[in-house]
């Protein structure tokens, strides 16, 4: 039986446009290999978000490309893939086959004689006997899920125009799955945490519905698991029958796209909002569930920032007392609006902003992650030794230590007798 290994990069949706397309290979005669060397077809699922992550993307796809067999194939999809198909194509000849979203690149694959063809430029928008076929990327079949958690990818596209952003431009307009498919996912799955995951998640069902229909999407897969997750909302989105469900549930986790608090540069950003309206939310949840927890993420030197705007921002941090913050330095993409801004921050400027912020932010991580040693938590155990609390989301935050071997998929309560950088140290109620 043929082999395949699967690398993906960038974020949880592409996760989940990964496992579906594992799923289909395994479909098609496939079976996962235990190493990249022992794989007949190598497939790198790519981001193409920013600099940092078309430059990832290729160093990977190299590597790989290295360390494969001579006999396999590499193929190359997700977002750069998409994004950047003609200068794969023809500029690394190390790749077999450039699939874009949807193209069924398992067809491209001949087994028998181990011929894998490239598909002809513009293939995908032009169809022709030499193309590859298409499906339904996010109605993919999908495995069930070998952790005890899992993502699901609700909706693909934005119907956003935010002034940095180039995701709208290769993923589309948002198109939302029905509630009812997005059940029989979650119930295939079989897990104790969903993560529901959009690129505009707030905005969840406009297409389908006429309006925005989240919060019957998560009352509906609340009653499906235990923890139900959220990542991420947009402000707007936020509204007051959101907050109370979400406030009120076993998880108070608010993943808030934010990227700025500057009320002007916001608008520079073609975004809305400001401090005031963000603190009077983070208030009003708070006094809900005070033990509610906060993540969002900050861009540093968009076009036109500044000192002010800095400022603005380095107070909002100290009184928003979030728990988590991620900052990125601003990364020029071709075709936003942001390009042609003038007034470019200079990187090294963006560079020392972002340092004098991740100083503050750090210190309120550290104060809020000791303030739990001595209490009482819940975790759901991830694998041997480790889990998480509602705290933390997967593969984003810190973890919870544990010094028992309680069953993997299992709830389990203890006390929080330290911590570990940003990790915590639990000891399990369990223990023998």
């Amino acid at each position: 039986m043929a082999k395949y290994w699967f690398e993906t990069l960038g974020c949880p949706k592409n996760q989940v446009d990964s496992d579906r397309l594992m799923t289909h290979l395994e479909s098609n005669g496939f079976e996962e290999a235990g190493d990249v060397i022992g794989a007949d077809v190598v497939v790198v699922n790519t981001c193409a978000f920013i600099d940092s992550a078309r430059e990832e993307s290729i160093e990977t796809i190299l590597e790989l490309a290295s360390l494969k067999s001579k006999s396999a194939k590499l193929v190359v999809t997700g977002c750069l893939a998409q994004r950047y198909y003609e200068e794969l194509s023809e500029s690394i000849p190390e790749i077999d086959v450039v699939a874009r979203f949807g193209e069924d690149f398992t067809k491209a694959t001949s087994l028998g004689n181990k011929i894998v063809r490239k598909p002809k430029v513009g293939a995908l928008h032009s169809p022709s006997p030499g193309s590859l076929p298409l499906m339904d990327l996010l109605r993919l079949p999908r495995r069930r899920s070998r952790a005890p958690w899992a993502y699901v990818k609700v909706a693909e596209g934005c119907n956003k125009n935010c002034g940095f952003c180039s995701i709208p431009s290769f993923r589309g307009r948002q198109v939302s799955k029905s509630i009812d498919e997005i059940r029989r996912e979650v119930e295939e799955l079989g897990v104790q945490e969903a993560v529901l995951v959009a690129q505009d998640l707030a905005n969840y069902g406009v297409d389908n519905y006429g309006y925005p229909n989240l919060v019957n999407l998560y009352d509906t897969v609340s009653t499906m698991v235990p923890w139900v997750r959220l990542l991420y909302v947009y402000p707007t989105g936020l509204t007051d029958r959101l907050i109370e469900a979400v406030a009120t549930s076993a998880i108070p986790y608010f993943d808030l796209s934010l990227q700025h608090v500057s009320g002007s540069h916001l608008r520079r950003m073609r975004r809305v909002g400001s401090a005031t309206i963000v603190l009077e939310r983070i208030k009003k949840i708070r006094n809900i569930r005070p033990d509610a927890v906060f993540r969002t993420s900050f861009i540093l030197g968009y076009p036109g920032e500044t000192d002010e705007d800095q400022e603005m921002l380095k107070h909002f941090i100290e009184e928003a007392e979030l728990d988590w913050v991620g900052f990125f330095p601003y990364s020029l993409e071709e075709g936003t609006f942001a390009a042609k801004l003038s007034e470019q921050i200079d990187r090294s400027l963006a560079l020392e902003r972002i340092n004098e912020l991740s100083e503050i932010q750090d210190r309120i991580t550290r104060v809020k992650r000791m303030s739990l040693i001595g209490k009482e938590i819940t975790v759901l155990v991830e694998e041997d030794g480790r889990a998480r609390s509602f705290r933390e989301a997967p593969e984003i935050d810190g973890v919870c230590l544990l010094d028992s071997s309680d069953a993997i998929g299992s709830f389990v309560t203890g006390r929080v007798v330290e911590i570990n950088g940003i990790d915590l140290v639990v000891e399990s109620n369990n223990k023998l």
